[in-house]
């Protein structure tokens, strides 16, 4: 069986194997997204060359049928092989099936590697990757307090700073559930102790005490509704009393994946939004419902699937670039804004 288990990723990924289809799947997004960027940098290829890296949507291939193939035997002119990167994959039968027909011969000068969700035991996706000799499923699950222990040693190690034992267990409190959010919020602590060698409890609550995912609600919705105005007044207030751009950032693309997972079920089941919304998991909060739902009717799929393209591309040019944190961030939601407005004004047309 070509899987491994949630506690086995992370050694095979310092050592992956010569397998050309790689798939991460689980709940915690931040964890699939930071895993396979870590696969990818191992291939050695320039992730920066459209003729290296041809970057596909799980609504993409399942809707141009064969796509993924016709990639996958396309021969490179530049570079001896290319990585074809999917994401936001789900359920779609196109690519279960493109991904069966590559395991059943797998491409020479291609490797795959694929971003999905909670794929179930027994999803089509799932099931065909882990019965390939030549492929590997790896599952991502919320970090447990072994994995929130790792990530605070390697943020703080590449910060050069220390935790009191104290500060720790607090810290430890606060994360889990999104590896992204986790490592957002370990950095703004960093940020918010600059210059000391220690970080204490006192820093702790200071930093990330009153910090919650609806925190950033309202610059969340006023970029989903195209209301551009009031989110520059909203996310500038942020900024302002200390919120690190990045989380905002986090908070905004856990509501696009959970719009691109809404809209999927809308699609799939001819059900309206309102079904959609008012079933879903965990629950949307009753004050947010309308919003999430006109959200759903504007938003089609491959509208989210570019904004969370542009989302996560501005989470890693914040990490390299943490001077530039807030112009990126701001930059990268003001676009998703006007896309917005563009897309209301369509419809109503």
């Amino acid at each position: 069986m070509a899987q491994k288990k949630a506690h086995e990723v992370d050694a095979w990924l310092a050592r992956p194997t010569g397998a050309t289809i790689v798939l991460f799947y689980g709940p915690d997004r931040g964890l699939v997204a930071e895993r396979a960027r870590a696969f990818a940098e191992k291939t050695g290829l320039p992730l920066d060359d459209p003729f290296s890296v041809v970057r596909l949507d799980g609504a993409e291939i399942e809707r141009e049928q064969g796509r993924l193939l016709d990639e996958a035997r396309t021969v490179p002119m530049f570079s001896e092989r290319r990585l074809l990167w999917v994401r936001n994959a789900a359920g779609q039968k196109s690519l279960a099936e493109d991904v069966k027909a590559l395991c059943a011969e797998p491409p020479r000068d291609a490797i795959v590697l694929i971003e999905a969700g909670d794929l179930k035991k027994g999803a089509a996706l799932r099931t065909v990757v882990e019965a390939s000799v030549g492929a590997m499923a790896l599952p991502c699950y919320a970090d447990e307090a072994r994995g929130i222990d790792a990530i605070i040693d390697d943020e703080m190690q590449k910060a050069g700073m220390s935790l009191t034992l104290e500060a720790r267990q607090a810290l430890r409190r606060n994360l889990g559930g999104d590896r992204l959010a986790s490592r957002g919020e370990i950095q703004k602590l960093v940020l918010y102790a600059q210059g000391q060698r220690e970080i204490g409890l006192d820093d702790v609550k200071a930093s990330i005490g009153d910090v919650s995912g609806l925190s950033f609600d309202d610059a969340v919705d006023a970029v989903l509704e195209g209301r551009i105005d009031t989110f520059d007044v909203v996310f500038t207030r942020q900024v302002l009393s200390g919120s690190q751009p990045f989380l905002v950032l986090a908070a905004a693309m856990r509501q696009f994946q959970a719009l691109h997972l809404m809209r999927g079920a809308m699609e799939a089941g001819g059900r309206n939004a309102a079904a959609v919304v008012a079933g879903a998991r965990p629950p949307v909060f009753f004050s947010r419902r309308k919003t999430v739902e006109t959200a759903l009717e504007r938003w089609h799929t491959e509208a989210l699937a570019r904004a969370l393209a542009r989302l996560q591309d501005a989470v890693l040019q914040t990490r390299k670039r943490p001077d530039l944190s807030t112009a990126i961030a701001r930059q990268a939601l003001l676009g998703i804004a006007v896309e917005s407005a563009r897309l209301a004004q369509r419809n109503r047309t």
